[in-house]
């Protein structure tokens, strides 16, 4: 019965992570955007009359899908509700998965993840479709374009989230190469430092035109229209934020006819929106020259990341190339949701073939010359052949006798015919010998003791050779 019952709780918790993957961020989301579409009817005095289809209109504006009013499209939507959306996909995803969860689970997880906003979205059509009987001026949005949006929008959003839990894994039981995850991770901290320096930049722009920011302020008399004018300036920042990183890299960036690059300026009306403040104004300073030295400083971030794990010639230059298109195609992707139709100011967006060119130059240029700078090539170590040992001197054997070599011997069996015939002359004479020659044999002998001194002195002088 336990293992029964373990088997159900882990059940329950699973369904519970897969309605929450599905549902939470679109309903949170949902949830905001009606208490504040709610509380602008009621400061302004109006009726409810179409609110149901204004927060279906806006919550589809935050997955970019253009809104319609009155005959003019508003194209160009905020990023930061789009980003906090990626990013809440992202988290409820990871949380949803574990290193070492099964790909059914993972294929359950992600299905969950597109499948309740695509849910949603149909519902929020149905809305905007009945209230556009209501009010005239609300147009219901092209049905495809709003399920592509959002099915972008969430499948980004999970697709970060499973990776950060099983991409080493996927990398790991893959053919890819095992240096593709330091590609992308090298991609996100030159986009990131791209963009972050854009940001500083904005940022100091709007102090030095804080005089033309009040003036922009000074369209509202109420201190609600103030706010409003900031929150709608801090939704837009991201936008003003991605237009700076495009000029920074040497494309432009364009409000209708008005075109903003690091070498000229355009002027033209822009929209009266405090953030925008920060756009140059002509003629153009020669200090603005100086932002190409953040897509520098980009590509040195990169080069850094890429130089962590040193490589081969090839495989190091291949990994940066890598790197080098995922943070070019992430900037065009990001450029290309924060442009569109701005009513009767045009069309608002940067310069996507130069953007794509100029963060890929300074990714790939930059970062290469850092990743040699920085230890990031592994060359080969030449490995020395071993010398041979010198062989051992072999000692010549002599066989000697007192110093002098003796000759090889020759044929074994001539010695022994040798020794055959001394054995036969041995036989045939005998061995019997007469008292006389033995006492003569005895007699050369001598006894030691009567030899003479002469004798003594002979034997001295006798040599070994002797």
């Amino acid at each position: 019965m336990t293992r029964v019952e373990d088997n159900r709780a882990a059940g329950a918790r699973q369904a519970r992570d897969l309605v929450r993957v599905a549902f939470a961020p679109a309903v949170v989301a949902l949830v905001i955007i009606a208490a504040v579409t709610l509380i602008q009817l009621l400061i302004a005095n109006s009726d409810m009359t179409g609110a149901l289809g204004a927060i279906a209109s806006m919550w589809l504006g935050v997955h970019q899908v253009p809104v319609s009013i009155g005959g003019r499209e508003l194209g160009v939507l905020p990023l930061l509700p789009v980003l906090l959306m990626v990013w809440a996909t992202a988290r409820n995803t990871a949380r949803a998965t574990s290193p070492h969860s099964s790909w059914l689970v993972i294929r359950w997880v992600v299905a969950s993840a597109l499948g309740g906003p695509l849910l949603m979205t149909a519902v929020a059509l149905a809305v905007i479709h009945d209230a556009s009987s209501v009010i005239t001026e609300l147009q219901t949005p092209s049905a495809l374009r709003a399920f592509l949006s959002v099915l972008v929008v969430h499948a980004i959003g999970a697709g970060i989230g499973v990776w950060s839990q099983v991409g080493p894994r996927a990398l790991a039981a893959s053919s890819l190469p095992y240096w593709l995850g330091d590609s992308l991770r090298a991609a996100t901290a030159g986009v990131l430092a791209l963009l972050g320096l854009s940001g500083f930049v904005t940022a100091g722009s709007l102090v030095v035109h804080w005089a033309t920011m009040q003036e922009l302020y000074g369209i509202t008399d109420s201190i609600f229209g103030e706010f409003s004018l900031t929150v709608l300036s801090m939704l837009y920042a991201p936008n003003v934020i991605v237009g700076t990183a495009a000029v920074a890299v040497g494309s432009s960036a364009h409000i209708g006819f008005a075109t903003f690059s690091s070498f000229t300026v355009f002027g033209g009306d822009i929209p009266a929106l405090p953030v925008l403040a920060a756009v140059p104004r002509p003629p153009l300073g020669p200090v603005w020259v100086a932002l190409l030295i953040i897509g520098a400083s980009s590509g040195v971030a990169v080069g850094q990341q890429c130089a962590r794990r040193p490589l081969p010639p090839v495989a190091a230059m291949v990994k940066l190339l890598a790197a080098s298109v995922a943070g070019a195609l992430v900037m065009s992707l990001l450029a290309f949701a924060g442009s569109g139709q701005l009513g009767n100011f045009g069309p608002v967006g940067v310069d996507q073939g130069a953007l794509l060119v100029g963060v890929f130059f300074w990714f790939a240029v930059v970062g290469g010359a850092t990743v040699v700078m920085s230890g990031g090539i592994r060359r080969p170590t030449r490995r020395l052949k071993p010398r041979p040992a010198p062989a051992a001197p072999v000692a010549e054997e002599h066989d000697s006798v007192f110093g002098e070599a003796v000759g090889p011997v020759g044929d074994v069996a001539g010695v022994d015919e040798v020794a055959v015939e001394g054995v036969d002359e041995v036989a045939a004479g005998g061995v019997d010998e007469s008292p006389g020659d033995a006492g003569e044999r005895e007699g050369d002998e001598g006894d030691p003791g009567e030899r003479g001194p002469g004798d003594a002195g002979d034997a001295g002088e006798r040599r070994p050779g002797e």
